[in-house]
């Protein structure tokens, strides 16, 4: 097991809240210094609020709505459902390219980032609307609600996109079948949604020990981590595209392979896969 593996087994093992304790201890010194040299002030979070994603949080943010804008189709008057909002990773760019007729909703299970973007984003941009939804999820909360039981709070037919940025790679299975169900309801007829996943096939099983390892494997998915089940999550490809996306009426448009697994970075759009898919007219 590589070092870095061997650390995420450790910061796997603490208690949910302990692992926002201990990142927010870590990046203290940091997120002090930056606020003191005005380098990062709000909307932008300090390093020690981000609960998903590494690297320079504004940058992601650009790469990540261009590439929605090239392979998601996202045009400016569109009505966008972010699905795991997070910290306004996406969001914050957004602000500037969603035009009056557009509108942004987003929803995520952690309210220290809803309450963020609430403050920080809906108070400029009130066609920003920020949803906290309280549901079990073993790598981010403790509740009980869980997430296969779930109806999203909008109507249907109402979304021109959906986008899930790292959701479904902390889903299991049921949980992953309900949302497609959900998304393919709250999609407009010509909708597209953009989403990422681990996505399991024979290329990235043989490449899978030069990057990210998941070594318990079930019948149609694979884990990282049996001690907390949403860790990470591997979906088998015929799985993923059969029996969840297109048994709901949905279409697979466009597979984007992720370096995840190994490939080289300057072929690929995202660490993760993309995988693209719509609701036909």
């Amino acid at each position: 097991m590589s070092l870095k593996n061997k650390l995420r087994s450790v910061y796997y093992a603490l208690p949910t809240q302990w692992r926002f304790r201990v990142r927010r201890w870590v990046y203290w010194p940091l997120d002090v210094f930056e606020y003191l040299t005005d380098r990062r002030r709000p909307p932008y979070p300090p390093r020690g609020l981000i609960f998903t994603g590494a690297g320079d949080f504004k940058a992601q943010g650009e790469k990540l709505l261009q590439e929605f804008i090239d392979y998601g189709q996202l045009k400016p008057a569109d009505k966008v459902l972010d699905i795991g909002s997070g910290m306004g990773r996406l969001a914050i760019p957004m602000t500037k390219y969603l035009n009056s007729q557009g509108s942004y909703d987003g929803f995520d299970v952690v309210k220290l980032g809803i309450d963020w973007c609430t403050k920080h984003i809906y108070s400029e941009y009130p066609n920003f609307k920020f949803t906290y939804v309280p549901l079990y999820n073993d790598l981010y909360t403790g509740h009980t609600q869980k997430a296969e039981d779930f109806r999203f709070p909008y109507p249907d037919n109402h979304f021109d996109k959906v986008v899930l940025l790292s959701v479904f790679t902390h889903l299991l299975p049921q949980e992953t079948a309900h949302y497609i169900a959900e998304i393919g309801r709250v999609l407009k007829a010509g909708g597209l949604c953009y989403a990422t996943f681990f996505v399991m096939n024979d290329e990235s099983k043989q490449m899978m020990h030069q990057g990210f390892s998941f070594p318990h494997e079930y019948e149609n998915y694979y884990l990282m981590s049996k001690q907390v089940k949403a860790a990470n999550v591997a979906y088998k490809e015929a799985f993923l595209f059969q029996e969840l996306i297109e048994s709901n009426a949905l279409k697979v448009l466009d597979f984007l392979p992720g370096w995840w697994c190994g490939r080289q970075e300057e072929d690929c759009v995202q660490f993760q896969d993309v995988v693209i898919f719509g609701k036909p007219k």
